[in-house]
């Protein structure tokens, strides 16, 4: 049977609205599509909040400068011992050694639990911090904010020292201990300085062997 004028015309009418629906998807798809890239592709996550030490320094730690290490008496003036009656014989250069995988970069200064820890020099105390490798610790910038000494393991610190005060070198900051990782029958003093970049971060720095500076100390106490 074949189809009339009308049947003809629908079918063709029908077909036009198919390919008007098919043209306004397509439209409507390429419009969409980039802009729904552009919004994504442009899409920023937030920036890392700064991620304070975790304890004495990590194994990123800026390389030794040895020109520092001959020149920090001079940038910060003579230092004295951080112990009484400590004689430049009772140290011992630990700082290239490996400790818990990584180079110390300090010295440790044996003495009995509760011995006074002196300021080797006059300046300011930056930080009081608290971790589990350092336990309790003392960060201390030098007058002239050059240098960072840092004070660890203690048992605890001297009665009254807070961030912010200035201190005279000889003044008690805190008393040896075992505090952090340190080995409980052996009661040290770690102590380590740091030569301060323009930021004054004192969770960095480049590390400075203390030895060749505290053989040059003058006696405390």
């Amino acid at each position: 049977m074949n189809a009339g004028p009308a049947d003809t015309n629908r079918a063709g009418r029908g077909v036009a609205v198919l390919w008007f629906a098919i043209a306004l998807f397509v439209g409507a798809l390429a419009f969409w599509v980039p802009r729904h890239r552009v919004r994504v592709s442009g899409a920023r996550e937030p920036a890392p909040k700064p991620r304070a030490p975790a304890g004495p320094r990590s194994t990123t730690a800026a390389p030794r400068d040895r020109a520092s290490s001959r020149t920090a008496v001079e940038t910060a003036g003579e230092l004295s011992m951080p112990i009484a009656g400590l004689a430049p014989s009772d140290l011992r250069d630990s700082f290239e050694e490996i400790h818990s995988g990584h180079r110390h970069e300090a010295i440790d200064i044996l003495a009995p639990r509760g011995t006074p820890v002196l300021a080797v020099d006059a300046g300011t105390i930056r930080k009081l911090f608290r971790s589990v490798p350092g336990g309790i610790t003392i960060y201390q910038f030098d007058p002239s904010e050059t240098l960072c000494y840092y004070y660890a393991h203690l048992d605890r610190y001297a009665d009254g020292l807070a961030e912010g005060r200035r201190i005279s070198a000889g003044d008690t900051i805190g008393y040896v201990g075992t505090s952090g990782n340190a080995p409980p029958q052996t009661p040290h003093l770690h102590f380590a300085i740091y030569r301060l970049g323009p930021e004054k971060r004192w969770w960095e720095g480049a590390a400075i062997d203390p030895y060749p500076v505290l053989i040059k100390a003058r006696p405390a106490g």
